[in-house]
């Protein structure tokens, strides 16, 4: 009898099991989500309010969830977030236009389907509003945008996915194409001034001015490349493309520098695993770490890109077979049948004021990691949609 009794328990172990598993992943990580931030302002490990890019990035995962499955709860959660952050007159609470910082620009991507959706007045003054910091942001003497204020002549490769995809969006939705040209203008004049010639790969940070201790004083190129960073600049690539004109006259070029950059981060993968490195060039060296949100960028960028014709097909063959090894290697299931994905790097940036961020290989291997991070919640998500997995 006991025999047949621990027989029993092992088989409703194992049905239970193989019921939390038919749901695709990208259901089974929106609901893990859900449940460990009950309240939508949650996410992010946040203790109050704020407009933060990281819940536009994964909320806005959590539409798509929303416009794949039909389930109106993952609507409800994310518009519960927006409802609460952005007043009637369309301010947005702690939001400050006068910071001139881009990464502020990235959770108006969200308010577009809420504003279908609702159509709710203040959605669309939310995201005037964020269109208007473009006009008066500071620039570098060719044009590009400064990362932050408090960053004076800088440019990194993460303010494009902070900034063009919004922008290139906003034009296609309010009629207003001279933002295709802007969103041309800044993916390629950053492509010129961080692309190392010899790797292929971007450098984080470009300092026009030379002033910064991380940059070249040739150059004014940060040291190091880092594989989150990359993974921005890429998803802005192929999120850009969703609008920008077919008869835009710069649209080759993005196309093109889409095409190198995909097939030059491939030389980068550690050969085990197939995933890619905190430090992309960095392959196996010591305290060098396998990252998952630089690596699911990648990946995410790779299907979408071939999915949509603008790279060739092989690389969602390649995509397909990198995402199983990303589940090998990052997503973890947890006893109460939710879904962890870990080893996300919490921040890295360059300079500052409090503990200066200097770029250096040994910066970047000693920053935080975490689980559940949304840089690495999220493009998971987008790309499980995209594979239907």
């Amino acid at each position: 009898m006991r025999k047949i009794g621990i027989f029993m328990v092992v088989l409703t172990f194992s049905i239970s099991v193989c019921t939390q598993s038919a749901d695709p992943y990208y259901v089974r990580m929106a609901d893990s989500e859900m449940k460990r931030n009950p309240e939508s302002w949650m996410v992010d490990f946040s203790k109050e309010l704020k407009w933060n890019y990281c819940h536009g990035l994964e909320l806005g995962a959590i539409l798509d969830v929303w416009n794949k499955t039909g389930n109106r709860r993952y609507f409800d959660y994310a518009e519960s977030y927006a409802d609460s952050v952005v007043n009637e007159d369309g301010t947005i609470k702690t939001y400050r236009l006068e910071e001139y910082n881009i990464d502020r620009l990235n959770s108006g991507k969200m308010l577009f389907p809420i504003y279908e959706e609702t159509k709710d007045e203040k959605y669309r003054l939310a995201m005037a509003l964020l269109r208007s910091q473009m006009n008066t942001h500071p620039r570098t003497s060719n044009g590009l945008f400064w990362h932050k204020k408090i960053y004076p002549h800088q440019v990194w490769l993460d303010g494009i996915y902070m900034g063009c995809p919004f922008l290139a969006q906003y034009g296609a939705t309010f009629g207003e194409p001279r933002l295709f040209d802007e969103v041309a203008h800044q993916i390629i004049g950053t492509e010129k001034v961080t692309k190392d010639e010899k790797t292929g790969l971007l450098y984080h940070g470009w300092d026009e001015s030379r002033q910064q201790r991380w940059a070249d004083p040739e150059t004014g190129r940060s040291p190091n490349f880092w594989s989150r960073a990359i993974g921005w600049y890429m998803m802005a690539l192929v999120d850009v493309l969703d609008f920008m004109p077919e008869n835009h006259p710069r649209r080759t070029e993005i196309i093109r520098i889409l095409n190198d950059i995909s097939t030059t981060i491939e030389k980068y993968r550690d050969p085990a695993t197939g995933m890619w490195y905190q430090v992309t060039d960095k392959v196996g060296a010591e305290g060098n770490y396998l990252e998952s949100s630089g690596s699911a960028m990648f990946i995410y960028t790779w299907v979408k890109g071939a999915q949509n014709g603008f790279l060739p097909k092989v690389f969602e063959e390649k995509g397909r077979a990198a995402y199983d090894q990303y589940v090998k290697r990052f997503v973890k299931e947890n006893p109460d049948g939710t879904i962890t994905v870990t080893d996300a790097c919490e921040v890295a940036g360059l300079g500052g004021e409090k503990e200066y961020r200097d770029g250096s290989y040994a910066y970047y291997i000693s920053t935080p990691r975490r689980d559940n991070d949304p840089k690495a919640v999220a493009p998971f998500i987008k790309v499980s949609i995209l594979l239907d997995k």
